[in-house]
């Protein structure tokens, strides 16, 4: 056994080293690997795994890391086989040589590639698969740079997605030797800011969470997804949209009419973003723009304020209303510091009527919840099957520049300049045109006046775009 130490008592110390929770991480590394194995997604030696050692008394970028060894088959690993770098990527301990036929102890040559996703995303833990499903999803479309889906339960296992969100994985040619991948995954993790994971054409995946169990279910969920895919694929059938209609409108039988070998004369999925012709993309402002200002006071705060009373009075006694009331009287206490209104909710011992009274004023309608409401119950039916996702302000706000870039790059567009931003509001079209995008000006009864002299072009109709 080869072991390398560092300063007495620090986490390279060897006492550190051989601590109960380095040894646990071990084995937890090897458990995996097994069960992966079983999974198909590290079969043949391929594939690998890193967790970090997570101890509540190290910062997360200092902590030790746990390595699977490679070319090793991975359903036989134990715990002594696990390498062991510390949180720069330089080796503490290298396993003892077995014998033959066994190949003398190597570091994964995924390593590289673990230390971008620790480095620029702050994972907790990174796999990476070469399940059949993960490969195969980067062949259905050559050239693709993106695989793209949406509406499929499984997204929602995904960080940061809901069911109605578009996933955008992006995908990265493969090398001769793992490696050399390390640069394309560097720039594809930097492209896609939203993403928790890359593809590697005739390759695999990898994939990161914060922690072992959030990058595990992730890959399961990617899995299943990529496997969902395949088989709409197989049917004809379109992943990438809410409907999943058939690809380009042109139905495939499952008799074997239209053979998949025809793929160049019924056209690409939408699901794959090919470099030509490029993706364009729309993006809709709601008030002011889908739909009318007066909406908000004719409609919505009418319609809070005959029922958000009748349900708080109705609900008043529950331990979840309790809860709800507990988190509004801590936000209005904090709008109140930072000089947003003037009028607390009064304590719980005052009375339910006037406690009531006091929280029908609340009102937000920005958040993607809401976005989702207005869109699903419209007076044309649920209209968010026509919607492939929602942003709100958590990308920023809507008068900077910067929150436009993110929205571009979530999106995976070539250029920002191929996303259509249509607003009411004048300082939304500045900051979007700086960032790049294409800008319209929605102009409807009740918007507030433009500038005199402006540079966007206006429509007061959809149908004018």
């Amino acid at each position: 056994m080869e072991s390398f130490s560092g300063n007495e008592g620090g986490v390279s110390s060897q006492a550190y080293i051989e601590s109960k929770v380095v040894n646990s991480t071990r084995e937890l590394v090897s458990e995996l690997c097994r069960h992966f194995y079983t999974l198909g997604w590290v079969s043949g030696t391929g594939g690998s795994i890193t967790i970090k050692v997570h101890d509540e008394n190290i910062p997360k970028s200092q902590q030790l890391i746990i390595m699977s060894p490679s070319g090793v088959q991975k359903e036989r690993m134990v715990p002594e086989d696990m390498y062991l770098l510390d949180s720069n990527g330089s080796v503490l301990f290298t396993p003892s040589p077995k014998p033959y036929p066994n190949k003398p102890p190597k570091c994964t040559d995924c390593a590289s590639l673990f230390m971008k996703a620790y480095q620029m995303r702050n994972a907790g833990a990174v796999i990476h698969s070469h399940g059949m499903e993960s490969c195969l999803a980067t062949l259905l479309c050559p050239g693709a740079k993106e695989f793209r889906i949406t509406h499929m339960e499984m997204i929602k296992g995904i960080q940061g997605h809901g069911y109605y969100d578009e996933l955008v994985i992006p995908i990265i040619e493969n090398t001769a030797h793992e490696a050399e991948l390390t640069e394309s995954l560097s720039e594809a993790i930097k492209s896609y800011p939203k993403a928790t994971a890359v593809l590697v054409r005739n390759h695999g995946i990898y994939v990161w969470g914060d922690s072992w169990i959030s990058a595990k279910t992730q890959a399961e969920c990617y899995h299943y997804l990529f496997e969902a895919a395949i088989k709409l694929f197989q049917m004809g059938l379109d992943w990438s949209t809410p409907t999943h209609g058939p690809i380009n409108h042109v139905k495939n039988s499952l008799n074997g009419d239209t053979n998949i070998s025809r793929r160049s004369e019924i056209g690409v999925p939408n699901g794959f973003h090919k470099h030509e012709p490029s993706k364009r993309c729309i993006l809709l402002d709601i008030e002011g723009t889908t739909t009318p200002i007066s909406f908000v006071t004719d409609v919505l705060f009418p319609y809070a304020r005959n029922n958000v009373g009748k349900h708080l009075t109705v609900t008043y006694e529950t331990k979840e209303t309790q809860e709800d009331i507990k988190l509004l009287r801590a936000q209005v206490d904090e709008d109140i510091k930072q000089g947003v209104g003037n009028l607390p909710i009064p304590p719980v011992d005052v009375g339910k009527e006037e406690v009531v009274a006091s929280l029908v004023y609340i009102y937000s309608s920005g958040s993607r919840e809401a976005q989702r409401l207005i869109f699903g119950n419209s007076n044309y039916g649920d209209l968010r099957k026509y919607i492939c996702g929602f942003f709100d302000t958590t990308v920023g706000n809507k008068r900077e520049a910067h929150s436009y870039f993110e929205i571009s790059q979530s999106l995976g567009v070539d250029k920002p300049s191929e996303i259509l931003f249509l607003t009411d509001v004048y300082q939304e079209a500045v900051a979007a045109k700086e960032a790049g995008l294409e800008v319209i000006i929605s102009v409807r009864p009740g918007n507030a006046p433009l500038p005199e002299k402006h540079e966007f072009k206006t429509v007061k109709s959809f149908s004018d775009i």
